[in-house]
């Protein structure tokens, strides 16, 4: 809770907190819990497809703290006084048309381009299946957990140090491990896939933020991105937002 995951934007429309999180981690999820708590915004938005929210907010109706399914994003939304949740990531018509426009600026190779849209195909799939086990949810007392999740060496019966620690070690490992077993079209698919991403988020976050104070729960990959592009818009962006716990 030192801000060093964590991002402070303001504006006139309030105070916009990004939050990077490793997903998954209990320390990672005991930060969203802290921050949303303390800034008690009118509006969580969540690093997941918006047609995957309606599964997460089952999963945040729980009277286990943290929920057991859906990590860092349930957790937020259990944890928010606010009715106002949203998903900023893709697939959305802006995820794909920005995708696009950037395939067309940097013409990569055939085997990118299909890397791109075999990941795409991927990616919309995994957010209809939220929905339909949401639609599930909502006809029954049935949940169902719709990709397992990530697995740590950690958990929250450890010591609050030895999580902090250990999150900070995954940070380190995260981009070295992928890109060892990443081929040059793989690893650049990624790269056009993320810019892409995060132009939407962004582009998200700044609507948003008019409708008052928001917190926003992204991967820790994605955080010094996202916070530059707001900044590079005009905003200031502090790592100290919150205070320290």
């Amino acid at each position: 809770m030192t801000g060093e995951y964590v991002r402070q934007i303001s504006s006139d429309g309030g105070i916009l907190i990004l939050v990077g999180v490793v997903h998954d981690h209990p320390a990672s999820t005991y930060r969203v819990r802290q921050v949303v708590k303390e800034l008690d915004p009118e509006v969580i938005a969540l690093e997941l497809p918006p047609i995957s929210i309606p599964l997460f907010k089952q999963y945040a109706s729980t009277d286990r703290c943290p929920p057991v399914f859906g990590g860092e994003m349930s957790a937020a939304i259990q944890a928010a006084a606010t009715g106002t949740t949203v998903g900023i990531d893709g697939p959305t018509g802006g995820f794909f048309q920005r995708l696009g426009w950037n395939l067309l600026r940097e013409r990569p190779s055939l085997q990118t381009v299909r890397n791109v849209v075999s990941d795409a195909v991927e990616t919309t799939k995994h957010a209809v299946a939220c929905r339909a086990a949401a639609a599930v949810g909502a006809r029954t007392s049935i949940r169902l957990e719709v990709d397992s999740p990530v697995s740590h060496d950690i958990d929250w019966a450890d010591a609050p140090d030895d999580q902090a620690r250990h999150e900070r070690k995954q940070v380190r490992r995260s981009h070295s491990f992928m890109n060892a077993f990443r081929t040059a079209s793989r690893l650049q698919a990624s790269r056009l896939e993320d810019v892409a991403r995060e132009e939407e988020m962004t582009a998200r976050l700044l609507r948003l933020r008019e409708e008052g104070d928001t917190v926003a729960v992204v991967g820790i990959d994605h955080l010094d991105s996202i916070a530059e592009r707001l900044n590079s818009m005009g905003e200031a962006a502090s790592p100290d937002g919150v205070r320290d716990h």
